[in-house]
């Protein structure tokens, strides 16, 4: 009697021994589940200063030294840099379809009148020298307002479908640089805004205009 009275006041210490044991073995094959699933990628939804080990984007996307570290910054900056030179593409390739629709409208208009005269009986005009017009990049289109009378104008289809190639470009660009942000990693936030400065400083001189106002470029994919 004394000996069953033993047990029985042993066991629930045992009980909960084996189910703290059982607990903590759950945890750590939990936890290697876990570290199997994220590759043993380092990764937080928090501020954080990760190197060696950081992922992103994808498990393929590990980095393994320093070393590939540092190229992940560099090339983080580059592709801010070039998000803002497809920009910059982009609106000269508005001002290049405007410039060659405006000519086409001066050329229509001119011969237009002449060939109005003409059927008037009224005797050819003078050809007149018309002033080649210098199309820069800050005030292409306030010349044109100066020079020309307001006309429509639609780009054709293989005009409107490059402009959406680029638009797409720089829509995808910007999509995965906000995607690298979202890893919230105090480097690559870093590396974008200097990419960020260093690409609008570089391509983005030209949305100044002489009248003091500019042209709005805001981030594609917000």
């Amino acid at each position: 009697m004394d000996h069953s009275g033993m047990d029985m006041g042993a066991s629930p210490t045992t009980a909960m021994d084996a189910t703290m044991t059982g607990m903590s073995a759950a945890s750590t094959t939990s936890a290697m589940s876990m570290d199997g699933m994220m590759g043993g990628c380092k990764i937080s939804m928090l501020w954080n200063w990760y190197t060696v080990n950081s992922c992103f984007i994808s498990s393929t996307w590990k980095v393994s030294s320093e070393g590939i570290f540092a190229l992940s910054c560099i090339g983080v900056v580059l592709l801010v840099i070039a998000l803002e030179l497809v920009r910059r593409m982009q609106r000269e390739y508005d001002r290049h379809i405007i410039r060659h629709a405006a000519l086409n409208y001066t050329n229509d208009t001119i011969g237009a009148g002449a060939k109005k005269l003409s059927e008037d009986g009224a005797p050819s005009p003078i050809p007149v020298q018309i002033p080649r017009l210098n199309f820069g990049f800050n005030n292409a289109s306030s010349r044109f307002a100066r020079f020309l009378r307001p006309f429509n104008f639609r780009p054709t289809l293989v005009q409107q479908m490059v402009r959406g190639l680029l638009y797409m470009v720089q829509f995808g660009a910007a999509y995965f640089v906000m995607l690298l942000a979202m890893y919230y990693n105090g480097y690559i936030i870093i590396c974008i805004l200097i990419g960020a400065f260093l690409g609008f400083t570089l391509f983005g001189y030209d949305n100044l205009s002489p009248s003091g106002s500019h042209q709005e470029t805001g981030t594609s994919c917000c």
